[in-house]
Formats: C-alpha cells, sequence, structure tokens
C-alpha cells in the first residue's frame, strides 16, 4: 500500500489518531468523536483485558498494527494511488506462486490419471470459476471497512455466523498445515542425503511466517509486493529445465465415463484450492478508500490468481506426467512431492553438474517462498478468532496469530507423512463450503437487498455505482441489528446435504456421484442450493436498520 496522506490516518502503521478508542489514554478519549457504536468494543476492566490494552499500545509503539477485528472507517482509510490498483495482482500472485499448488498440480496424473492437457485444462477453469468467487469478496474490503466473515454476519447474523468462522479456521489452519510440510520436504530433499529432516523445515519456515503475519498488514502488504519476483525466476527456471520430459501425448486412462469423472473431480479439487481464500478474501484490502472501483480490484485480483494458479498448476502436472517416463523422477516423488521438485532441477541438483549448487539455491527459493503463501492465512486465522464473538475480541490479534502457529505447526509435524491424503480428502471437502457461502451472498445481494428500496450508502461508508448498497456496514457488532440469519442456515445445511450426496472421497463416495464412471465423480458442484431464495424474505426486513 502506498503512504496515506497527510490527511488520513495510517491504521496500518499504528497512527495514535487512528488507534480505536479503548487503547488510548483517558486524558485522550475525550477529545475523540464518540464511535463506541460503530466499534462496538465490550472491553471490561479486569487486569487481562488492561494487559491486552497496554501490549497493543506497545506494537502501536513499535509501528506496528494493533488493530484486529475493528472496522476500519472510511476517514483511517490509505489514498488510492497506481500502486494501490496494481497491489492486488501482486498480492495473489505472490501468494499462489507457491510450491502447494505445484504439489496440488501433480494430483491430475498421479491420482486421477489423466493426460497433460486434459489436466491442464481442468486446473485452468476450476482456477477461473474460483478465482472469479474469491474476486468478488474482495471488493467488499473497501466497501464495507469489515473482515470478510464479519460481513458474512449480514447474511447469516451474529450466531449463524460463527459456524462459517469455525470452518474457515479450520481451512486457513489446514492450508498452512500443507505449507509447512511442503516446505520441510523440500529443505530436507536439497540437504546432503536428506541429512535435515522435514520436522526443521516446518519449524523454519513456521517461524518466518509467524513474523511476517505477526507483525501487520503494512509488513504484509510491501512483502507480498516483491515476494513474487525470485518465485518466478525460479519457476521459469524449473520450466525451462524440466519442460521437455513432459509427456504431452499419453491419453487420460480408463473408459469415457471414467475419464468424465475424473476430470470432474480434478476440476473440483482446483476449484476448493482457489475458492477457499473467499473466507478471508476482503481482509486484505480493508484499508482500501470506500471509492475503490470495485471493478478494478476485481480484475486484478482476478488476473493475479488466474496467472499464478495456471503456472504453477501446469508445472506441477508435467512434472508427474513425466513420472513414468524418468526414473530420478519416479524415485523422487516415492519419496515425497516436494523431492519431485528438486528431481526438476535435474540438470543442475545433479552432483555431476557444474551448476548442481545453483540448482539446490533455486529449491531452496521455492521452499522459503511458501512463506508467501503461508502469512495470509496465518494473519487471517487471528482476525477470524475474534470474529467468534466480543470475549476473543479481548485478546489481541497477535496472540491469536501465535496460537494458530501452534496448532497447524503441530498438525504439519503429526501429517508429515501424508500430504497426498491430506490434498485430496480435507481441500475437496473444505472447499463447498465457501461455494455454499458465496452463492447465499450473491443471492442476498442481488435478489433481496436491492429490492429493498433503502438508500444507496446506508452508514457512514459511501458505495460505488450501487455496489455493496443496502448495507447498515456501521452494525458490525451488534446483534440485534443484524438478520437472524435463519433462512441461510438453513440454505447452507440444505448445501451440504446435496454435497454429501454428490461427493467423490477415498472413504465416501456419495449415491449421486457414484453414477458417473468406475470410481465415481465429485459433481458437488452441480448442486446448487435455491432454499436461500425461498425463505430469505421473511429476513429481509430484519437486515439493515433504516438510517436516522
Amino acid at each position: 500500500m502506498s503512504p496515506p496522506s497527510p490527511s488520513s490516518n495510517d491504521v496500518e502503521k499504528g497512527s495514535r489518531k487512528a488507534v480505536p478508542d479503548y487503547l488510548l489514554p483517558e486524558d485522550t478519549k475525550a477529545s475523540r468523536p464518540d464511535t463506541s457504536t460503530d466499534e462496538g468494543q465490550d472491553f471490561t476492566s479486569s487486569k487481562f483485558a488492561a494487559y491486552s490494552r497496554e501490549f497493543e499500545r506497545t506494537l502501536i509503539k513499535y509501528n506496528l498494527e494493533a488493530r484486529g477485528v475493528q472496522r476500519v472507517l472510511p476517514h483511517e482509510c490509505h489514498t488510492l494511488t497506481w500502486r494501490s490498483y496494481l497491489q492486488p495482482f501482486f498480492l495473489w500472485t505472490s501468494i499462489n506462486l507457491a510450491a502447494q499448488n505445484v504439489t496440488l498440480g501433480m494430483l491430475g496424473p498421479v491420482v486421477y490419471a489423466l493426460s497433460f492437457r486434459d489436466a491442464s485444462l481442468c486446473a485452468f477453469f476450476g482456477s477461473l470459476i474460483g478465482a472469479a468467487g474469491v474476486s468478488y469478496v474482495a471488493t467488499f474490503g473497501p466497501i464495507s471497512g469489515n473482515r470478510t466473515l464479519i460481513f458474512a454476519r449480514y447474511t447469516f447474523g451474529w450466531y449463524p455466523s460463527k459456524l462459517l468462522v469455525v470452518l474457515d479456521l479450520i481451512v486457513l489452519l489446514g492450508y498452512s498445515m500443507i505449507d509447512l510440510v511442503i516446505a520441510g520436504q523440500i529443505l530436507s530433499a536439497v540437504s546432503a542425503h536428506g541429512s535435515m529432516s522435514v520436522v526443521v523445515g516446518i519449524i523454519v519456515v513456521a517461524i518466518i511466517g509467524w513474523l511476517i503475519s505477526t507483525f501487520g498488514i503494512s509488513v504484509f502488504h510491501t512483502y507480498q509486493r516483491y515476494a513474487y519476483i525470485p518465485q518466478l525466476v525460479a519457476y521459469s527456471i524449473l520450466y525451462g529445465v524440466s519442460s521437455h520430459n513432459y509427456d504431452l501425448t499419453t491419453p487420460s486412462q480408463g473408459n469415457a465415463r471414467t475419464v468424465i469423472g475424473n476430470r470432474i473431480s480434478f476440476l473440483s479439487l482446483t476449484l476448493a484450492a482457489a475458492i477457499t481464500y473467499g473466507g478471508a478474501a476482503g481482509d486484505y484490502f480493508v484499508y482500501y478508500p470506500p471509492s475503490t472501483p470495485p471493478l478494478a480490484l476485481f480484475s486484478m485480483s482476478l488476473v493475479g490468481l488466474l496467472c499464478s494458479f495456471t503456472f504453477t498448476y501446469c508445472i506441477g502436472i508435467g512434472l508427474a506426467s513425466a513420472n513414468p517416463l524418468i526414473s530420478a523422477y519416479n524415485t523422487a516423488y516415492e519419496k515425497s512431492q516436494g523431492a519431485l521438485i528438486v528431481a526438476g532441477y535435474t540438470e543442475y541438483t545433479s552432483p555431476h553438474a557444474f551448476n548442481a549448487g545453483f540448482g539446490k539455491c533455486l529449491a531452496v527459493v521455492v521452499a522459503l517462498g511458501l512463506v508467501a503463501n503461508l502469512a495470509p492465512p496465518t494473519y487471517s486465522s487471528g482476525i477470524d478468532f475474534q470474529v467468534l464473538g466480543k470475549n476473543f475480541q479481548k485478546v489481541p490479534r497477535v496472540i491469536w496469530n501465535s496460537v494458530g502457529v501452534v496448532i497447524y505447526t503441530v498438525c504439519a509435524l503429526a501429517g508429515r507423512d501424508h500430504l497426498a491424503e491430506i490434498f485430496t480428502n480435507f481441500l475437496a471437502l473444505m472447499g463447498y463450503w465457501v461455494i455454499i457461502w458465496m452463492s447465499i451472498t450473491v443471492e442476498e445481494q442481488f435478489l433481496f437487498r436491492s429490492r429493498l428500496g433503502f438508500k444507496a450508502g446506508i452508514g457512514d461508508r459511501s458505495s460505488r455505482g450501487g455496489w455493496g448498497q443496502n448495507y447498515d456496514w456501521a452494525v458490525w457488532n451488534e446483534p440485534e441489528k443484524l438478520p437472524h440469519g435463519i433462512a441461510a442456515l438453513i440454505a447452507f445445511l440444505i448445501g451440504w446435504v446435496g454435497a454429501i450426496l454428490c461427493m467423490a472421497q477415498v472413504w465416501y463416495t456419495g449415491p449421486i456421484a457414484t453414477l458417473v464412471g468406475d470410481y465415481g465423480a465429485d459433481v458437488r458442484l452441480c448442486h446448487h442450493v435455491h432454499m436461500h431464495r425461498g425463505s430469505a424474505p421473511k429476513d429481509a426486513n430484519l437486515i439493515v436498520s433504516e438510517p436516522s
């Protein structure tokens, strides 16, 4: 993000003027406008609350972000510059030029027996659909000033939205766990004779990711603005030295119905990997002014997501397609997916090659590049913990970030030998809740709120071109002014029933999924939720309060 104008308050860096009231000394609060209704704080005078406030003031003293889930007001936003327009592209490109997506692409040929062409096309279209959903959610960050799952309260209400928060926490921590496992595998494969344990690599990357996410969104955005550069170089070289080994001719395996089923399943997997960012996409743009054009933010996010996903997926698909042909690749894959990435640098990593050290250096760059993929879910997990309720808000975001790091590091250490199973079972299963939520949110915005007849720009944050209209963003922390969320919850649960009937996992195949091919197909994307459309109008009158 660019520096704010002199008239704006730099919330990212903890400017005193932009600090919420509860962090200011008592003699300073009197001079501040009363924003208690908007911020919705309910902090007590307990010793713990006092220690928390003092800790957050310390963060501000050292120019770090103290803000957690509190809403960003319009006068606290940054000035919109040309760099701000490009930042979404750099952000999503840095996040997704990651080894995690390379290893996910490997599953196309290895698990689903797809050809290079079929797997690449499925990956592209899966990424396109998922990226479009994420980009849509990202546009609500500037409009509302609220974090992503605070925005979910405007559809699901105060209590049902907590279910989404729990699911999102599982996704964020689960993805972080996968990042650590892959990074540990790569660093172990690079070390001489595997002398470095995967455990050591996991711990090293976890510490780096914790540091970046803890320092706040300013450090986070600065890091992501440049993190893609070494990754782009490393992956371009990987493609250059390995692409001549890719198997571009062998067709997909199985009869016609089985191939169709495998295509659908892999497309669903790549879509799930992309769309799960939707639970946090708005978190990174709340400091953008409400005048930010939604189309510009949507477009730059979409391009950044689609390009980075497609590039890394295709490299993974190519490496895996060469497994049966290249003995070194096959041997490496039997060790781990991370080891196969290292084997892709064969021309440089061979001990007989002149540039063996350079190849290993590139592999280390790839491993450390996972930090860019690790920092966003770590940052957002701290926000999500606070979204669970006012009592959770009393604990500083930094503490919740640390709790999240400990959880996913322990899980990574325990599951480091089962990465492929985690990918195929965890990602496809957890990604679907985001699709259901987005479907309900789109219907809410365009079918119901557009008919309420309220003026655009309710509250104190303006809408642009009608986007985000009929939402009272100021009541984000007032349960009695939010919808009950009964209709959304019913639609959500019915969506999950459909998901269970249509899912195809190693441990379970639904009755509808079994109708496609020999092994079934994950056809949950074909299931659409209509229950919300039938019951939401009953809740519509409770969605917003009329401006006074």
